[in-house]
């Protein structure tokens, strides 16, 4: 019955396959067991990677099925994706959020007492909800039963945000434990930063079976906060050092191992 459950539905599929990449969160994270610290430039190449990833699965798997669902119109595509962004910025606008590496002075968003450990974790979380969303509106995309979504397709979308979750995850927790927390604590807030994705995974899903017209959007949507992300807080953090070559090798990477998922599997 559980086999069948998850053959016919989307919001199962997408729980199932969130579940999926907030595991491989986990298990990047769980390398803060092994290493209390990581070179930077290995880091900086981890982060690059997690981007590309993020940038190639924005057109594969999203910008260009919304644009195909839309009969090659690009305004819905262009709407979509341009709400993304906003939606993302206005959110880092107002949610307290400090990002990895910087001091508490440094934090975003509305002025708060909480603790650093608490607006470390919201600012991954902010990170990580466009990935479980754009996972969730992949399979609900399946389920409208328009010819330009795939299983396979959604399938190899979840996949790619795996295979980047597990650097994004040992990059959370390990620069935590090389700022003095305790290996157990560093690895609690690294996985605990990918469990928002099955959230947003199943939201997405949900909103687009019961509004098929809104699909196109939808997708773009999640192709706009999650180019939001990488251009304002991925690539920047993994540009900052004297290792920037290697973040870019990463961005490349990333790209082509994604693009090759999706089309060799969507």
């Amino acid at each position: 019955m559980i086999l069948h459950y998850l053959q016919t539905s989307p919001i199962a599929q997408a729980l199932a396959a969130t579940l999926f990449t907030w595991f491989m969160t986990s298990l990047g994270a769980s390398m803060v067991f092994f290493f209390r610290s990581v070179k930077t430039g290995v880091l900086d190449f981890m982060l690059g990677f997690a981007a590309g990833v993020m940038i190639a699965a924005s057109f594969w798997s999203l910008l260009n099925p919304a644009i195909e669902m839309s009969g090659g119109s690009w305004v819905p595509a262009l709407i979509g994706f341009l709400l993304g962004g906003a939606f993302l910025r206005l959110v880092d606008m107002i949610l307290p959020h400090l990002h990895i590496g910087n001091d508490l002075s440094e934090s975003e968003g509305i002025k708060t007492p909480w603790g650093k450990s608490t607006l470390l974790f919201l600012a991954v979380t902010l990170h990580n909800f466009p990935e479980g969303l754009a996972v969730g509106v992949g399979f609900g995309a399946v389920a409208s039963g328009l010819p330009s979504a795939s299983l396979a397709g959604a399938i190899a979308l979840a996949i790619g945000i795996g295979i980047q979750n597990l650097p994004e995850g040992a990059a959370v927790s390990i620069p935590l434990r090389r700022e003095g927390m305790s290996p157990g604590k560093s690895f609690f807030w690294g996985q605990f930063s990918g469990m928002v994705e099955p959230v947003a995974g199943v939201l997405g899903a949900a909103l687009v079976l019961v509004a098929v017209p809104i699909l196109p959007y939808a997708l773009a949507f999640a192709a706009g906060a999650m180019i939001y992300v990488v251009s304002e807080e991925v690539i920047p953090e993994s540009q900052k050092g004297q290792y920037s070559h290697l973040s870019t090798i990463g961005v490349m990477l990333g790209f082509a191992v994604m693009m090759v998922l999706d089309v060799a599997l969507g």
